[in-house]
């Protein structure tokens, strides 16, 4: 293919997007998870990539076969995944980066020993059913150290501060005054249960982590060194592309798609953002406005099936729920998200004039097609699994990896080599590393709400400072789920949401469903709502912008994730939760007009420019039209129908009355 405008990745079997060094800078200070070492001893690269080739070709071989116990299991997944932490990420920045200094190389050997000791103990540990002795005690407190040190190498001191507080709340509760006080347990007792039963460290959040997390992340290493990014950006510029401010079209769409698969917010908006913020710039976008752009699509993947950047998974294992159950229910509130966004991208490309990219420039969506189009075919066959056959999630993660390395084969632009599969199956293993490593460290934490009882005394405190009141219960819940959220990869956000916000949701009688992804919504949201918006910092950076108030852009893009979790926690339709299918076209419909109404709100604009009055009709109009009622869309639709009379007034005396300029 021939084209003028492509990705500066483009190229054969690129695994990851060639981020230029200014962006690397910048991808460094914004995700720490990008500090690795690159070593210049081949032996030692060889060596590495060797282990991480065997940690993904044994969650491999469990997801087909079988897995041991689940302690066993567990335990050696947090082992080795602790070792690659170790090897790969250095103590502090200035650290050296090409080689593994000796007190890393202890570490690694007393992680691997935390799993020894569990598999050459395993009888004796289950007979004793929680009695400690001195070296469990000893190994669990060299597990909960490993995991804390290895989590503030990977995501900052946050997860390593309220691990370590949570481990004092459990010793000392006895001395906390008021609601939170507990009966407090001794250091012996409280490591223990974080080591040795299936309730800490070796929890649901390891389980989920060693099973379907690994399995799809790997998926995307696979996907993306067969070119599926390449493909996405392609075909978004390519149907896209040419429309009015194109290029901001192009980046929602495909950061969205690639957000969903990869579930890492700072590193999409980098990577896809180093080739669409320039073109969003080039055709007359704001700094501002276009690092927003690329923020809020890149945040609003994780929210978006069927992947939702593994989040879903550990939903569906802690509500006890059919994955296909939650992925539906997502269905409509994502798409109505990116609808939003993209309905004020095109909307700001009106108002300002905006033009997008001459076709003769842009690649033909034939020629996509025929180069990577095939790429699409492990992705339905993904979904057709999941939702159609009634098959393991496991098998469904496997076998679709399966069918990408075959199907990869079909094309010369495509094809692996044998070094491309092992350079994926290290990727899957390494990328891996930072989400069990944070589902390890949240291990501590919701170890600890277990044992004290925590999350139920914080849902009191919501549900006594609400005063029962659900809307102000909702508020506060949106609060602290975005402050928790701040500055954490969006698993561990969730798990945390889950464990402390949700619980007071439940008591006042929302569905749990309906709780876990209002929590969900808003700690993803952490990353585009300053003070610390790590996404939009990170897209300011690439933009030249301010990065605040690309943050509050951000915000505005996202308008419509602030509200619909709102909605459909008084209203479960728009979740598809027990509707007929009339219902759910109903929903889907009043749903689409209201996110366009609010969009014209925000921006301002149908035509012409709006004046203050017109655009709280829009607004009003707006939030009745997306509330799934009959009678809130007739009021909502009557205020419309006022609304959209009035610009075409404005506009016939502009003579900007026409179809082409909405």
């Amino acid at each position: 293919m021939s084209t003028k405008i492509t990705n500066p990745n483009d190229g054969k079997n690129t695994d990851t997007v060639d981020v230029k060094p200014d962006a690397q800078a910048i991808l460094e200070e914004f995700d720490r998870e990008s500090r690795q070492r690159s070593f210049t001893s081949r032996p030692l690269a060889i060596g590495l990539t060797i282990f991480a080739v065997v940690v993904s070709l044994y969650h491999m071989y469990t997801a087909y076969f079988g897995t041991p116990p689940v302690l066993i299991h567990r335990s050696i997944h947090v082992a080795m995944i602790l070792a690659l932490a170790f090897a790969m990420y250095p103590p502090v920045k200035k650290a050296s980066r090409t080689k593994i200094p000796f007190y890393d190389v202890i570490l690694i050997l007393l992680s691997i020993s935390t799993a020894v000791y569990v598999y050459l103990n395993y009888d004796d540990i289950v007979r004793r059913a929680g009695v400690a002795t001195m070296w469990d005690v000893i190994m669990a407190a060299v597990l909960v150290l490993l995991v804390l040190e290895a989590a503030r190498r990977i995501s900052g001191w946050a997860l390593p501060i309220l691990g370590v507080l949570f481990v004092l709340y459990a010793v000392f509760g006895r001395e906390i005054p008021g609601m939170f006080r507990h009966r407090g347990y001794s250091w012996d007792a409280t490591f223990n249960f974080l080591y040795l039963t299936t309730e800490g460290i070796y929890g649901t959040a390891i389980g989920v982590a060693a099973s379907y997390i690994f399995l799809f992340v790997l998926f995307g290493a696979v996907l993306q060194k067969s070119g599926m990014g390449q493909f996405f950006n392609d075909i978004a510029l390519a149907l896209a592309g040419q429309s009015r401010g194109g290029p901001a079209k192009v980046a929602v769409v495909a950061s969205g798609f690639l957000g969903s698969i990869n579930g890492a917010a700072v590193a999409n908006v980098v990577t896809t953002g180093a080739f669409t913020i320039p073109l969003m710039k080039r055709v007359g976008y704001k700094p501002v406005f276009a690092g927003a752009v690329e923020a809020s699509a890149s945040v609003g993947g994780q929210i978006l099936p069927p992947i939702m950047g593994a989040a879903a998974f550990i939903m569906a294992e802690t509500l006890g729920m059919p994955y296909r159950d939650i992925a539906i229910a997502a269905l409509i509130p994502a798409l109505l998200y990116y609808l939003g966004v993209i309905a004020q991208v095109h909307l700001r490309a009106t108002r300002d004039g905006l033009k997008g990219i001459s076709r003769e420039n842009l690649p033909a969506v034939g020629e996509v097609f025929k180069e990577r189009g095939h790429l699409m075919i492990p992705l339905l066959f993904l979904i057709y699994m999941l939702f159609f056959t009634g098959r393991t999630i496991l098998l469904s993660a496997l076998l679709t990896i399966l069918v990408t390395a075959v199907v990869a084969q079909l094309r010369k632009t495509t094809r692996m080599s044998i070094q491309d599969m092992i350079d994926a199956l290290a990727d899957g293993a390494k990328t891996s590393v930072s989400v069990s490593i944070a589902c390890a460290a949240v291990g501590v934490i919701v170890g600890v709400v277990t044992l004290t009882g925590f999350g139920v005394k914080l849902a009191n405190a919501i549900v006594t400072i609400g005063a029962g009141n659900l809307l102000f219960s909702l508020i506060l819940t949106m609060i602290a789920c975005i402050i928790l959220g701040m500055g954490l990869p969006s698993i561990p956000t969730y798990i945390i949401t889950a464990t402390m916000a949700a619980p007071a949701l439940g008591q006042l009688g929302v569905e749990p469903l309906v709780a876990h992804l209002f929590v969900f919504y808003f700690g993803l949201f952490a990353n585009i709502t300053p003070p610390v918006a790590l996404a939009s910092f990170a897209a300011a950076g690439l933009s030249g912008a301010d990065p605040v108030k690309t943050g509050f852009q951000s915000m505005r893009l996202s308008l419509a994730g602030y509200i619909i979790p709102f909605i459909f926690v008084f209203n479960p339709a728009m979740l598809l939760q027990d509707v007929t299918a009339g219902q759910a076209i109903l929903v889907a419909i009043t749903g689409t007009v209201g996110v366009l109404l609010l969009s014209v709100a925000v921006e301002g604009h149908f035509m012409v420019n709006a004046n203050p009055i017109v655009r709280v009709l829009f607004a009003a109009a707006a939030l009745t039209m997306m509330a799934p009622d009959l009678m809130t869309d007739a009021i909502g639709l009557g205020i419309a129908v006022v609304a959209i009379a009035i610009q075409c007034v404005a506009a016939k005396k502009q003579d900007m009355l026409s179809i082409r300029n909405i």
